[in-house]
C-alpha cells in the first residue's frame, strides 16, 4: 500500500505521500477527532485513489469544480427579454453549469454592448454582486478584459468574413466620416444585404482613422476595407453630398470594372444620401423664418439657462392649466429636425411664455423689448411647425434599420414636390410661407429637377415593390417634370429596368416562366406520342414544334414581364415586401436575385452615421487615451453582437431628461446650491487623484473609473493585435 501513496510510507519518510494524503483528507467533512482517525486508517489500509475519486464526484463537496448535476433554468427569449417584464414572458427550459470561461465571455460581451470601462471588474460593488451571485467565478483583471475584447472581434471578424467569401450575394456600402475628441478623423463603412432568410442585415465592417478628406484618400481607404473583407460584389455605395465623394466613386468605379463588375451594374454605383439633400432643402426654406425662430430659441435659452427660472416656468404651467407633457429643449441650428422638435414643443407654452414676460422682469430686460416672441411671431412658428412636420415624417420614414427603405425614395420626391408647390401657390397662408416654398424648390431643382443624373436605382426599387411597379409611375413623373419630358423619362426607365435584368439574365440561368404562372398551372410538354383516340393532339403538335423552331410561340414570357402584366397587390399596414419575394423567388429566380440587390440599396447614410453615436460613448473625453484599434474593436464587436431586430437609436431619451428637470424643479436653490459644491468638490478630489470622472445627470449617481489602467490596457492589446 505504501507504494501507492498511503501512509505505510507517508509517516515513515516518504513526504509526498503525506502531503498527497492531506490534500485528500481537506476534502472530506470532519466532525471530530474520531472522524479523522477513520479517514487515516482507511488510507492507510486502501490508499488515496478512492478517496480521492470520491472527493471529485461527490455533489455534496462545495470545493468541487466540476460538478455534474445541472441546475434547471428559464432562458428568456431575446425578443421578449428586452420588451416584457420578467413574469410571464415566453422562454425555454434549459441546464446551467458552471463555466468560467463562459461567465468570462459574457462579461467581456457585456461591457461591449452596454459600453462599461473595462475597470468595471475592479470595482466594489461589482466585485459584492459577483461574490453574491456566483462565488466560484473568478473576477479577471482588466488586462484580461481587454484580450477577451479583442478575441471577441476578431472571432466575430472571421465568421462575418467567411461569410461573406463563401457567399454570392452582392452589398451595397453606406460610408461617412467623424471627428473624435481626439481630433481624429474615423471612417465608419457598413455593409447592406438581404440574406438567404430575406431578412434586411447591416454590418459595420469598418471603422478607421482616415486622414484626408479629399476624395483619393476616400476611396484608398475603402478600396483596402474591401480587399481586406474579400467584397468584390459590391452593388452601391450610399454617400453625402460632398465633392469629395464624387472624386473618390469615380476611382471606385474604375476599380470595380477591374474587378469584373459589368458596365452596366457600375453606372448605379453611385448613391446620394436623400437625408442629406432634404436637410438642404429644409435649411433653405428656414432662412425666410430667422427672425421668428431666433426669439423663440433665445426665449428657450433664458428659461433654461436657470434651475429657478425652469422652476418659475413650470409653475406657471400648473397655474394656467396647460396640460402638455412636452418639455423645453434647445435646438442645434444646423440639424433642423432639432429646430422643429424645440418650435413643436415651445408652441405648446406660447400662452406662458407670454405670463412669464409679464411676471419676470429680466425676461425683457435681458432679450430686448423687441426680442420678445409677439403674435405675428408665434402665427409664423405655427405655420413652420406643420410644414416642418411633414419633412420630419419624410425623414423618419426613410431613415429605417429594419426595414426597407430604397422602395420609397421616388415616393418621397413625389410627395415633397407637391408639398413644395402647394407652398409656392398658397396664397392665404402668408408671404413667409411662400418666399420658404420658392427657396425649398430651387434647392430641390437642383438636385432632383434633371432625373437623367439621377440613380436609376430608386425607380427601378419603386417597380419592384409589388404594390406599386409602374402603376403609378406615368402620373408620378408627369406630376414632377411636365408630361413630355416624363412620358420620355419613364420610357427610359422601362429600358434601362430591361437592361439591368439582362445583364442578371447572362450571370444567372434563366427560365421562361408561363403566362398563367401565376395560377401553378403545368408547363406544356411536347411529345411524338400520339394518343389512340386523339388524332387533333398530332397536328397540335407538329404546329407547335414549327412555332418553336421558327421562334414564335408567344406562350411564355420572360419573368421581368410576367411580374409587370400582374396585377398590384392591395397597399396594407400588414404587407411585408421581403415575405412576398421570399414566396415568390421560386416564381421569378433571377427577377428576385435582382430584387434582393436592388431593395438593399440605403438611401441614407443614417446607419453609418448612428456608429457615430456609439463611439461618442465610446471614446469621450474621459477615455481618449483609447487607440484607433480598440475603438474599432468595440465599435464594430458591439454592432455585431447586437439584437438583430434592435432599431437605431439617433435621439436621446427625452422622457428621462423630463423626468430629472421635473426633479431638479423640484429642488430647493439652497438644495442645489449644496449640490453643485459637492460636485464640484469630489470633481478636484478626482482630478487630483488622477481618476476620471463621469457625470450622467443630477438625478444620477457619480461613477468613478481610473483611465491610467485603460492606457496599460490598450497597450497590451496594441502589441497583441495582428498586423
Amino acid at each position: 500500500m505504501a507504494e501507492r501513496g498511503g501512509f505505510g510510507r507517508g509517516f515513515g519518510g516518504r513526504r509526498p505521500g503525506m502531503v498527497e494524503t492531506a490534500e485528500v483528507a481537506k476534502g472530506v467533512a470532519v466532525v471530530n477527532d474520531s472522524d479523522a482517525e477513520r479517514v487515516l486508517w482507511f488510507c492507510s489500509r486502501n490508499g488515496t485513489s478512492s478517496l480521492r475519486l470520491h472527493v471529485v464526484n461527490c455533489l455534496k463537496n462545495p470545493h468541487s469544480k466540476d460538478t455534474r448535476q445541472s441546475l434547471l433554468t428559464f432562458q428568456r427569449e431575446p425578443s421578449s427579454a428586452e420588451t416584457e417584464s420578467s413574469e410571464g414572458s415566453e422562454g425555454v427550459l434549459g441546464t446551467w453549469v458552471f463555466d468560467q470561461d463562459l461567465i468570462r465571455r459574457a462579461l467581456a460581451e457585456m461591457i461591449i454592448l452596454d459600453e462599461l470601462p473595462f475597470r468595471i471588474v475592479e470595482g466594489q460593488g461589482f466585485r459584492k454582486f459577483v461574490f453574491v451571485c456566483c462565488p466560484r467565478f473568478k473576477i479577471p483583471s482588466t488586462w484580461t478584459i481587454s484580450r477577451d475584447i479583442f478575441k471577441i472581434f476578431s472571432d466575430e471578424r472571421l465568421n462575418l468574413k467567411k461569410f461573406f467569401r463563401t457567399s454570392t450575394q452582392r452589398v451595397s456600402i453606406t460610408t461617412d466620416t467623424w471627428t473624435s475628441v481626439q481630433r481624429i478623423n474615423y471612417m465608419c463603412i457598413t455593409a447592406h444585404f438581404i440574406d438567404s432568410e430575406w431578412k434586411l442585415q447591416k454590418k459595420i465592417i469598418s471603422f478607421v482613422p482616415i486622414y484626408s478628406h479629399k476624395g483619393e484618400s476616400i476611396a484608398k481607404a475603402l478600396e483596402s476595407c474591401l480587399m481586406d473583407w474579400g467584397l468584390k460584389l459590391v452593388f452601391s455605395v450610399t454617400v453625402d453630398n460632398a465633392s469629395s465623394n464624387d472624386t473618390a466613386l469615380g476611382f471606385l468605379k474604375k476599380m470595380f470594372v477591374s474587378w469584373g463588375c459589368t458596365a452596366v451594374r457600375s453606372k448605379y454605383l453611385h448613391m446620394r444620401c436623400i437625408a442629406h439633400i432634404l436637410n438642404l432643402v429644409v435649411q433653405d426654406g428656414l432662412k425666410e423664418s430667422d427672425s421668428a425662430v431666433k426669439k423663440v430659441r433665445d426665449s428657450v435659452r433664458y428659461v433654461r439657462s436657470s434651475p429657478t427660472r425652469l422652476q418659475r416656468f413650470r409653475e406657471l404651467v400648473d397655474v394656467m392649466g396647460v396640460e402638455a407633457k412636452k418639455s423645453l429643449c434647445l435646438d442645434v441650428p444646423t440639424m433642423w429636425n432639432s429646430t422643429y422638435m424645440m418650435l413643436s414643443a415651445a408652441l405648446l407654452y406660447e400662452k406662458v411664455f407670454e405670463e412669464y414676460a409679464s411676471s419676470d422682469s429680466g425676461f425683457k430686460s435681458d432679450l430686448g423689448e423687441n426680442n420678445i416672441p409677439n403674435f405675428m411671431d408665434w402665427e409664423t412658428i405655427s405655420g413652420l411647425v406643420q410644414i416642418l412636420k411633414s419633412f420630419y415624417e419624410m425623414t423618419v420614414r426613410i431613415s429605417g434599420s429594419l426595414y426597407v427603405t430604397s422602395n420609397t425614395f421616388f415616393s418621397v420626391i413625389s410627395d415633397l414636390s407637391c408639398l413644395l408647390s402647394n407652398m409656392v401657390e398658397a396664397d392665404g397662408r402668408g408671404v413667409t410661407v411662400k418666399l420658404m416654398g420658392t427657396n425649398m424648390r430651387a434647392k430641390f431643382d437642383k438636385y432632383w429637377g434633371e432625373p437623367e443624373k439621377m440613380n436609376f436605382l430608386i425607380f427601378y426599387a419603386n417597380i419592384l415593390d409589388p404594390k406599386d411597379k409602374i402603376e403609378y409611375m406615368p402620373i408620378q413623373f408627369t406630376q414632377l417634370y411636365g408630361e413630355g419630358k416624363g412620358k420620355t423619362m419613364f420610357d427610359k426607365v422601362v429600358v434601362g429596368l430591361k437592361e439591368l435584368f439582362q445583364d442578371y439574365v447572362s450571370c444567372f440561368p434563366v427560365q421562361s416562366v408561363p403566362e398563367n404562372s401565376a395560377k401553378s398551372a403545368p408547363s406544356v410538354i411536347i411529345s411524338d406520342c400520339v394518343s389512340v383516340g386523339k388524332p387533333q393532339a398530332s397536328l397540335k403538335s407538329q404546329i407547335k414544334k414549327q412555332k418553336l423552331g421558327t421562334g414564335d410561340l408567344s406562350m411564355k414570357k420572360i419573368e421581368l414581364e410576367v411580374y409587370l402584366s400582374e396585377v398590384i397587390v392591395d397597399d396594407e399596414d400588414s404587407f411585408d415586401l421581403l415575405r412576398w419575394w421570399k414566396l415568390n423567388s421560386d416564381r421569378f429566380p433571377v427577377l428576385s436575385k435582382m430584387a434582393k440587390d436592388v431593395l438593399a440599396v440605403p438611401i441614407s447614410t443614417v446607419a453609418s452615421e448612428s456608429a457615430f453615436s456609439t463611439s461618442g460613448r465610446v471614446l469621450d473625453a474621459f477615455r481618449s487615451s483609447l487607440t484607433p484599434k480598440i475603438v474599432e474593436a468595440l465599435v464594430c464587436a458591439q454592432d455585431w453582437l447586437r439584437l438583430a431586430n434592435q432599431p437605431i437609436s439617433v435621439e436621446e431619451n427625452i422622457e428621462d431628461v423630463e423626468r430629472i428637470e421635473k426633479e431638479l424643479c423640484s429642488t430647493s436653490t439652497l438644495e442645489l446650491d449644496y449640490c453643485l459644491q459637492y460636485l464640484v468638490t469630489m470633481y478636484v478630489y478626482q482630478i487630483s487623484m488622477s481618476l476620471r470622472p463621469s457625470f450622467l445627470g443630477w438625478a444620477m449617481e457619480l461613477e468613478s473609473v481610473q483611465w491610467l489602467g485603460d492606457i496599460l490596457n490598450v497597450a497590451a492589446i496594441e502589441h497583441l493585435a495582428p498586423e
